[in-house]
């Protein structure tokens, strides 16, 4: 069986503004890329958070059966979230430890609901650091992007 791993990025132009998501879906067996997959999308009026949210989303969803996968994204603010903050949210009702609502709490919820049929092994890398598959994440949220900017 074959080792899944989905690189994910968000971008916007302006924040809010313009944005896009975008997802590199890997296969790979005995270090070798077998099968590959490319998805985006974009939004209008967005942030940057909500893009990296929906490139992660995007990435579980797509999936057809629940799998063991590695997710990779360069936003401390998807890895923590869904690693440590999210537990506490949930147990205050989706609120803050300052008893504020959670920003971004559709997204989110979706994205709890997404990973709870997969093994999810999430992994923060530096982004625009020259890793190629980031790179690549990166150049599709771009793409998804395109459609919703203002062309001056």
């Amino acid at each position: 069986m074959p080792d899944l791993f989905a690189y994910t990025d968000g971008a916007c132009s302006g924040n809010p503004g313009p944005g896009g998501w975008g997802v590199l879906m890997l296969a790979r067996e005995g270090g070798e890329v077998v099968k590959e997959r490319e998805l985006s999308g974009g939004e209008m009026m967005t942030t940057n958070n909500r893009m990296e949210l929906l490139a992660a989303i995007s990435a579980l969803e797509a999936l057809a059966r629940a799998s063991e996968i590695t997710i990779v994204t360069d936003s401390a603010y998807v890895k923590n979230g869904v690693t440590e903050w999210i537990h506490n949210w949930k147990r205050r009702g989706w609120r803050t430890a300052g008893n504020d609502p959670v920003k971004n709490v559709d997204l989110w919820q979706r994205l709890d609901l997404a990973q709870a049929r997969h093994k999810v092994v999430w992994r923060w890398i530096k982004g625009h650091a020259g890793h190629a598959e980031n790179e690549r994440a990166d150049a599709l949220a771009r793409a998804g992007m395109a459609p919703f900017k203002v062309k001056a």
